[in-house]
């Protein structure tokens, strides 16, 4: 019996060269914490003193028993946010937005470091004081749902956050784009930023912000040719046509996870609004639609995804995938599943355990609204 599972209705449809994206790839250390050693503790109430004082270390205070959060926002700054130690990650989630003043709130999440995995998401419904423990309060604000549609985005600011979100996955290497994609995408941001095309202005900012594969001694020329053909267009207009574009990549909004498959071969899998796609090398081997899958599950180190059988067949098939722990295949399969209920259903659902079976894992998952609701009008009022 798998771990977890989360069983999908029946009725669900739905050039150059570029830099290695798997080489950045960070694998979580499958270790544990140590516990304090019991010698010499003095008993019961010394073991509790040193555990809050362990817990403290590295926790700045706020004022009246609130705990400091250092969170880094998406173009680099670092603001501080006092909550109550009893908050949750929703709490602090929502007093971020506050300060960008971002109303479309349901697409964006929290990262934090755990156990030598850099990019761990907060859970939103557990308090926060559970989720950091012995470690300091530091988040960093990210996009979790990619819209598939930028364009239908209500909100300029949400907008402005999804395109500081591409560029920061352009620089880390998890979005990559061959060099002539990087220019047109880089002489966008030029226009956004500074204005109608003056001389001088694109090739110490086309050349800071490129990765480093992508830098050549073409890049500048390509950028400034095309920076110059977008005179006009608003901040808002350079924006919008630089997440048109990049909506276009194929790793655009997806999560990266690293398996191995039956064989032993090193894959790794990509989760975003369209389903599942399997990567060697950096080359799509296989791509599983939503309405393909219908079943996700996990086992200690082991994930499978259950396909609906085609029209020649008769037998469904199944394919499992091996991670190097378990907290690694807990973590791939809440992203598959939280990706699936935002992108695909009416509203989140609760995962409930099978009856009859031991409550295993977690079915704590992190999605207050679908893109679904997000799209739907807001009720008319009915006048008399």
């Amino acid at each position: 019996m798998a771990v977890g599972a989360e069983r999908f209705s029946n009725g669900d449809h739905g050039s150059a060269s570029t830099p290695r994206w798997t080489d950045v790839l960070v694998k979580a250390a499958d270790g544990g914490c140590r516990p304090l050693p019991t010698e010499a503790t003095g008993g019961g109430i010394m073991r509790e003193s040193l555990r809050r004082l362990a817990s403290e270390e590295g926790v700045e205070r706020g004022a009246g028993g609130q705990r400091r959060v250092r969170v880094e926002l998406l173009d680099g700054d670092h603001v501080n946010i006092d909550v109550d130690r009893k908050a949750k990650g929703a709490d602090l989630l929502d007093r971020v937005c506050d300060v960008l003043d971002l109303t479309e709130r349901d697409y964006f999440g929290l990262l934090h470091a755990q156990r030598g995995d850099p990019r761990v998401w907060i859970d939103l419904g557990r308090r926060l004081s559970k989720t950091f423990k012995n470690e300091p309060w530091d988040v960093r604000l990210a996009v979790k749902f990619y819209p598939p549609e930028p364009s239908e985005l209500l909100d300029d600011g949400t907008r402005y956050q999804l395109a500081l979100a591409v560029r920061r996955d352009l620089n880390e290497g998890r979005l990559t784009c061959s060099a002539l994609t990087h220019a047109l995408l880089a002489s966008y941001v030029l226009q956004a930023e500074l204005g109608d095309h003056e001389p001088g202005h694109a090739h110490a900012l086309a050349r800071l912000r490129a990765p480093l594969a992508a830098r050549d001694h073409d890049l500048d020329a390509q950028v400034e040719d095309l920076y110059r053909k977008h005179k006009g267009q608003t901040p808002a207009e350079a924006e919008l046509n630089y997440l048109e574009n990049a909506k276009k990549l194929p790793l655009y909004g997806a999560e990266l996870h690293c398996v191995r498959d039956s064989e032993d071969v090193d894959l790794v899998l990509a989760v975003s609004a369209g389903g599942i796609a399997v990567y060697r090398d950096g080359v799509v081997l296989n791509r599983f639609p939503w309405a393909k899958i219908t079943k996700i599950s996990y086992n200690k180190r082991w994930y499978t995804l259950r396909l609906r059988a085609a029209e020649c067949d008769t037998a469904e098939t199944h394919l499992s995938f091996r991670l190097n722990s378990t907290r690694a295949g807990k973590k791939l399969w809440r992203c598959s599943v939280e990706h699936h209920i935002f992108f695909r259903r009416a509203a989140p659902v609760a995962v409930d355990r099978i009856a009859g079976f031991p409550r295993l894992g977690s079915r704590r998952l992190s999605c207050r609204r679908t893109l679904r609701q997000i799209r739907e009008p807001l009720p008319r009022e009915i006048v008399a």
